[in-house]
């Protein structure tokens, strides 16, 4: 009886310790953990916020910067280690020398769901906004789950969720590596039931340096999938539809397209299909663009094969309004809304600018993109951009010189820029000019360069936005710009 009670407190009072806690899922991972009886410490750096607010109200927050050797000793279960610490990190090294089992975060993930029914996001886009749509919908429906998502989603507290009561896990499958010393993509090691995969463009050329390197990784990932367990892909994507034929016999397929639908005032509905029971008017939904349909149906079929109706499902993502950064809307009026993207590849890019333009076509469109990827202010990689701001009136890149300095990059010049998105018509590159206007097909259009982001601020605020938007896209945050506070002051300046 006393070992038995001795285990099961061990059990409990497990002690970690994280390196580098104050990325965005490592600390969130640090509260889940904390949250579950965990005793948790650890080291950074530098902890910005909201990292910093969150882990001090939990005292989790490290009392100064900087590695500390004393915090690895032999009384740690374990060490997770996130990808910002170097191979010669203080405490790395001490926990190697200890022999003390070092996780990355996926890893330390999916030992603790080993058990459950994992539930897998891959995709080079989407798949934050597919785990929010299926978060939103178990959670409507009442389900028990835990979680491991990229982004903040309202109605959720946390990035991570990890229980003991939960049969399911539902996670953001990252093909990015796993850590300084497990140079696998994230999403090998979680190991999955039902894997969704939404689509696959170039991305992260830092470490898939060939196209084909790249694609390589979602065919490892498909066959990383449990035995008898269930892939879900976009039909809709060719590179996803040749690496599907890779799929062992014992994997169920289930392909998905965009949903039918239509839009109308700006507002986008489904159109349920015939044989839906009970038959219902036409669904509302409070996102659009074609992705996020095709996002929508990806969700359905996974939530499906949870035991979710389709009428739940329905009803549920009635009322999803997204997550953060993701076609996010700072601030509207009748005549003009602002949004931000994360979107940074040239397929996302391309994608996020057609969805806007679709949903309001009588408006003017302005869209801006900061290069802030090691991939975008690669002058290698900047031809992949060719044609991707083509759908909208104006188009604005920003690059910040220092930054391309600090990811040890060779410069990039506002002209090679210009020439990396240039506009193709059939096999023609249509000529750039010495003014700022670019002729395209049959109309005319801005396309503008800035390395100073405070002019981008001030000239944004110099026009007039009458009948126009804007969308903002990015991975970083333009040097730090108020978006808010822009936002307001066009709204301010209409109505004066």
């Amino acid at each position: 009886m006393i070992s038995t009670l001795v285990a099961i407190r061990n059990l409990v009072d497990m002690r970690v310790h994280f390196i580098a806690i104050g990325g965005a899922v490592m600390h969130n991972l640090a509260i889940a953990l904390h949250k579950k009886g965990f005793t948790v410490t650890g080291s950074d750096d530098e902890i910005a916020e909201p990292s910093k607010s969150r882990l001090e109200k939990l005292g989790l927050l490290p009392e100064k910067l900087g590695w500390d050797t004393s915090k690895i000793h032999k009384e740690l279960d374990a060490v997770i280690l996130g990808m910002h610490a170097r191979l010669d990190n203080l405490e790395l090294v001490r926990a190697q020398e200890l022999g003390l089992k070092i996780y990355s975060y996926p890893e330390y993930i999916y030992e603790q769901t080993k058990d459950k029914i994992r539930i897998v996001i891959g995709g080079s886009h989407g798949k934050t906004t597919i785990t929010a749509m299926i978060l939103h919908v178990l959670k409507n429906c009442g389900k028990d789950f835990d979680y491991l998502i990229g982004a903040q989603v309202e109605g959720f507290d946390t990035m991570v969720k990890l229980t003991d009561s939960a049969t399911i896990a539902v996670l953001e499958g990252d093909e990015y590596l796993a850590s300084p010393i497990d140079r696998r993509p994230k999403f090998l090691l979680y190991k999955p039931d039902i894997a969704l995969l939404s689509g696959i463009a170039w991305d992260h050329i830092n470490v898939f340096p060939t196209f084909e390197s790249y694609v390589e990784q979602f065919k490892k990932f498909i066959g990383c999938i449990e035995q008898s367990g269930s892939l879900i892909y976009c039909e809709a994507d060719d590179e996803v539809n040749k690496i599907v034929k890779t799929a062992r016999k014992d994997v169920r397929l289930y392909p998905y397209a965009i949903p039918k639908h239509k839009i109308e005032n700006g507002n986008t509905y489904l159109i349920p299909d015939q044989n839906f029971k009970p038959q219902t008017s036409n669904i509302k939904l409070l996102v659009y663009g074609e992705h996020n349909l095709m996002n929508i149906n990806g969700a359905r079929l996974v939530c499906k094969q949870v035991g979710i109706s389709d009428e739940d499902f329905y009803s549920a993502i009635s009322t999803f309004k997204g997550a953060a950064k993701r076609l996010e809307l700072i601030v509207k009026n009748e005549h003009f809304a602002f949004y931000k993207d994360f979107a940074h590849s040239p397929s996302k890019v391309k994608a996020t600018i057609e969805a806007v333009k679709k949903q309001f076509p009588e408006r003017k469109l302005i869209a801006c993109l900061e290069l802030h990827t090691f991939s975008s202010l690669n002058e290698d990689f900047l031809k992949e951009y060719a044609g991707s701001m083509d759908s909208a009136d104006e188009a604005i890149v920003y690059f910040n010189p220092h930054t391309i300095e600090h990811k040890k990059l060779k410069p990039i010049s506002e002209y090679q820029v210009k020439m990396a998105f240039k506009t193709i018509s059939g096999s023609q590159v249509l000529p750039l000019t010495d003014s700022k206007t670019e002729k395209r097909g049959n109309g005319e259009r801005n396309f503008l360069v800035f390395t100073d982001s405070k002019m981008i601020n001030d000239y944004l605020l110099s026009q007039n936005w009458e009948d126009q938007n804007l969308l903002m896209m990015s991975s970083g945050t333009f040097d730090g710009m108020d978006f808010k506070k822009m936002g307001e002051e066009m709204v301010s300046s209409l109505r004066a």
